[in-house]
């Protein structure tokens, strides 16, 4: 059996935004990149954990980031994916998805939706180690949560108080869970497929 090389050659990857970059770019939603970014610490034994792994051979070096900035599991999502790439020490480059839907092709969820965030994870010598995709089961699991605030709303007529719901949810302690719960994730994906 054959595999199928990866659009996402070591230049294609040199090519992507950095952090910075891709905060420059975008034109959704900045406040709420720099909200999740400032507001998500990597716990020491997770920063521990995360180096260690970037200092085996075999180890992360890089990470590849697919995203859209109106999306809001990428506008919780990524920013927490750039704090695991500075605690590991991981070179990190951002592509915007709609731009780059060969790369999406390659990382579907479930082999078939272009779910964002995606992050995947590469050696030094760019083979592919993992790749994470769109929220942690935590924040699956409880999703319901999350609708149940525009209970009772119309969608035409109350836009304004569902914004405002909206909002406080994010900023709440719900969705700093799921921050945290995909630092976890994250680490412990990267730990399984090293053998960790």
């Amino acid at each position: 059996m054959t595999t199928k090389e990866s659009v996402v050659t070591s230049e294609r990857f040199d090519s992507g935004m950095t952090w910075e970059q891709y905060l420059e770019h975008i034109q959704r939603n900045k406040s709420k990149f720099q909200y999740n970014y400032d507001e998500t610490p990597i716990p020491g034994e997770y920063a521990a954990r995360l180096k260690k792994l970037a200092e085996r051979p075999d180890g992360p070096a890089k990470v590849l980031v697919l995203g859209e900035d109106w999306c809001p599991d990428v506008f919780r999502g990524m920013p927490v994916i750039v704090r695991i790439a500075e605690a590991a020490g991981l070179t990190l480059r951002v592509f915007p998805r709609d731009d780059n839907l060969d790369i999406m092709g390659e990382f579907l969820n479930g082999g078939e939706y272009q779910s964002i965030p995606v992050a995947v994870f590469y050696t030094k010598d760019h083979k592919h180690i993992a790749h994470w995709i769109e929220r942690p089961a935590k924040a699956n699991a409880e999703m319901d949560d999350m609708r149940k605030l525009f209970e009772g709303l119309d969608r035409e007529k109350d836009i304004q108080e569902m914004r405002r719901r909206n909002d406080e949810f994010q900023q709440g302690p719900i969705w700093a869970s799921w921050r945290d719960a995909t630092v976890v994730e994250i680490t412990e994906l990267l730990e399984a497929a090293l053998g960790a």
